[in-house]
C-alpha cells in the first residue's frame, strides 16, 4: 500500500471523481469497494465530501475517449482508471485534468499529471508458462489469446513469444478485436496437441472473462489468467497483482492529490502490491486434469 505523505497544501473541501470503468459493474464491484473503503478511511466519504462519478465503458475501446471527454466537459477535479488503453485515452480528452489508474502495463504512462501502478504483466509471462507446465502433468501446445488493438498486450504477447521459446513450448496466437472474436477464436483452435489457453489481460478480456473461461473448459483448455479474479470466475490458474490492493493504492494517491500534492510527486510504489498465484481445483476436476504438487505447494490462494 502506498505511504501517505504530509500534504502541506490547502485540502478540497468539496471534490469530484470521474471513474472511467473500463469493463461493467459487476465484474470491477470488488475494487470499487476497495477503492472506496480505503477512501473512507482516508477520510473521503462518497456522497458527502468527495462525489464518485461512475460511468462504464463495458470493453469498448471508443467509450474510453468519450467518458473522459465527458468528465473533462465537466470540470472533474480527478479521473480514476485501469488499463493502458483507458489511460491513454484519458490523456487526450483531459490532459488538464488529473489521472490515477489502479493497474496498467506500461509504466511509463506515469508523467505530467498521470500517476498509478505498473502491474508488471508483460514481466510475468515466463512465470505464468512455467507455472502452467509445472501445474499439469502434461503440457502440450498453449493457445495465447490477446486483444489485437489494445497497446500493452502487444508488448505481453512479445514477452510470451519469448518466454515460449526459452522454456521450449509450443504456441498458438488468437488475435481478437471485438467479443464476437472470442468465440470464434477458441473454436479455431483445432489442433489436439493444444490443451491451454493463456489469456493477455486488458479490459476486453476481463469484461468477458467469463464467456473465456466458459468457451475453453468446453474446448478442455486449461486457462492461465493474469489476476486471481478469473480464476474466482472458473479459470484454471493466475498469476498476478490483486487487483483489490491496487485499487485501494489508487485511493491513497487520490488522497493526495486531492490535498494538494502534484500529480507528478505522488509515487506509485509498484513493489508493494506483489504477484500472488491461484488455483480452481474445480476447474481441475471439470477439465479431468491433477494439479502437481509441485505448484500447490506454492499457490496462496486455493478455491475449491
Amino acid at each position: 500500500m502506498v505511504l501517505r505523505e504530509v500534504i502541506h497544501h490547502s485540502c478540497l473541501t468539496q471534490a469530484t471523481i470521474g471513474f472511467l470503468g473500463a469493463t461493467k459493474p459487476p465484474v470491477w464491484s470488488e475494487f470499487v469497494a476497495a477503492f472506496e473503503q480505503r477512501l473512507r478511511t482516508l477520510h473521503w466519504v462518497n456522497g458527502s465530501n468527495v462525489v464518485i462519478e461512475y460511468q462504464w465503458a463495458e470493453g469498448n475501446q471508443r467509450r474510453y475517449f468519450e467518458i473522459a471527454q465527458d468528465f473533462a466537459n465537466r470540470d472533474v477535479n480527478i479521473i480514476v482508471t485501469s488499463g493502458t488503453s483507458p489511460v491513454l485515452e484519458a490523456k487526450r480528452a483531459a490532459p488538464h485534468i488529473p489521472i490515477v489508474f489502479a493497474s496498467a502495463g506500461d509504466p511509463t504512462l506515469r508523467a505530467g499529471k498521470v500517476t498509478g501502478f505498473a502491474n508488471g504483466q508483460a514481466h510475468l509471462a515466463e512465470g505464468r508458462l512455467q507455472m502452467l507446465r509445472d501445474g499439469l502433468r502434461e503440457l502440450g501446445k498453449v493457445a495465447v489469446m490477446g486483444n489485437a488493438n489494445a497497446p500493452n498486450v502487444a508488448a505481453e504477447m512479445a514477452s510470451v513469444h519469448a518466454a515460449a521459446k526459452k522454456l521450449g513450448i509450443d504456441m498458438v496466437p488468437l488475435d481478437i478485436k471485438k467479443p464476437q472474436d472470442i468465440a470464434s477464436a477458441i473454436e479455431s483452435v483445432d489442433d489436439d496437441d493444444v490443451n491451454a489457453l493463456y489469456v493477455c489481460t486488458d479490459p476486453l478480456v476481463t469484461t468477458y472473462g467469463i464467456r473465456i473461461n466458459t468457451l475453453a473448459l468446453g474446448r478442455k483448455l486449461a486457462t492461465m489468467h493474469a489476476f486471481r479474479d478469473y480464476v474466482v470466475a472458473g479459470g484454471l490458474m493466475s498469476y498476478g497483482p490483486d487487483f483489490r490492493l491496487m485499487f485501494a493504492g489508487a485511493a491513497d494517491l487520490v488522497d493526495q492529490i486531492l490535498r494538494g500534492a502534484e500529480p507528478a510527486r505522488v509515487v506509485a510504489r509498484d513493489e508493494d502490491v506483489k504477484p500472488t498465484r491461484a488455483i480452481n481445483l474445480t476447474t481441475a476436476r471439470a477439465l479431468g486434469v491433477e494439479i502437481d504438487d509441485r505448484v500447490r505447494k506454492v499457490v496462496e490462494e486455493v478455491i475449491e
